[in-house]
């Protein structure tokens, strides 16, 4: 099984950011991955630029399974979160929030976060979140996704806004396998027209095998996609 998570910029094609649903589209037929998280993702809202943006990929891409995973609306009314197509069909989903700090103890923007959290046919749990900037958001988001990981054939993706070695993942790294072991070199996924830090993973419990994994070097996005085929 192929996976891949992207950031996909709102569908927003990177440097010009003009609307362009045919931009990540395009990314994702060509690394042909069977299950695809994707991070910043609109639905439809009453502003012009909202439109239900899985529903659209999912029918570029011809895959027939998807859900949306409202994280925040945008000025009170516009939805925008993560988003999971899929070849694979869904048995269930949700969409778990990740707790907002109180008091908010960073210097960066804070924005809600969520963990979009996927049933797939085949016993697979799937995990796609994208963690905040400050470091009050970023471990309340690794709580969540603690209290929700599966013991066997889980996968965790997503922008994590982290770099590698920060201190912040260890608790994920004592659970889970990063798929980055596989890379023959350091790969970098932003931004993409040059990238110079690695902020997207995927992650997997012990049971499930790595054959290889890739960040592609591809100007779509401001993020690079990352992709890792694995054995379940």
């Amino acid at each position: 099984m192929k996976i891949m998570t992207y950031n996909i910029l709102s569908c927003r094609k990177y440097p010009g950011l003009e609307l362009d649903f045919s931009a990540p589209a395009k990314v994702i037929r060509e690394l042909d991955a069977d299950v695809v998280g994707l991070n910043e993702v609109r639905d439809a809202g009453p502003s012009a630029d909202y439109d239900a943006q899985t529903e659209i990929l999912s029918k570029l891409c011809n895959m027939p399974y998807r859900y949306f995973a409202k994280a925040v609306d945008i000025g009170g009314e516009n939805p925008y979160g993560n988003a999971l197509i899929s070849r694979v069909p869904l048995l269930s989903c949700e969409t778990i929030r990740i707790p907002d700090p109180n008091p908010r103890t960073g210097k960066d923007y804070y924005e809600t976060r969520c963990v979009l959290k996927a049933r797939l046919e085949g016993d697979i749990t799937v995990l796609v979140t994208h963690f905040g900037l400050n470091r009050d958001e970023q471990q309340n988001a690794v709580q969540t996704v603690l209290a929700n990981l599966e013991e066997e054939r889980c996968i965790l993706m997503g922008d994590f806004n982290v770099w590698p070695d920060n201190d912040i993942l260890q608790p994920l790294r004592a659970r889970l396998k990063d798929t980055a072991e596989a890379f023959e070199n350091s790969l970098c996924s932003f931004p993409s027209d040059a990238p110079d830090r690695k902020i997207d993973y995927i992650f997997v419990t012990p049971d499930v095998e790595i054959l290889s994994a890739d960040i592609p070097q591809i100007v779509s996005s401001d993020h690079c996609p990352h992709t890792a085929e694995l054995k379940l």
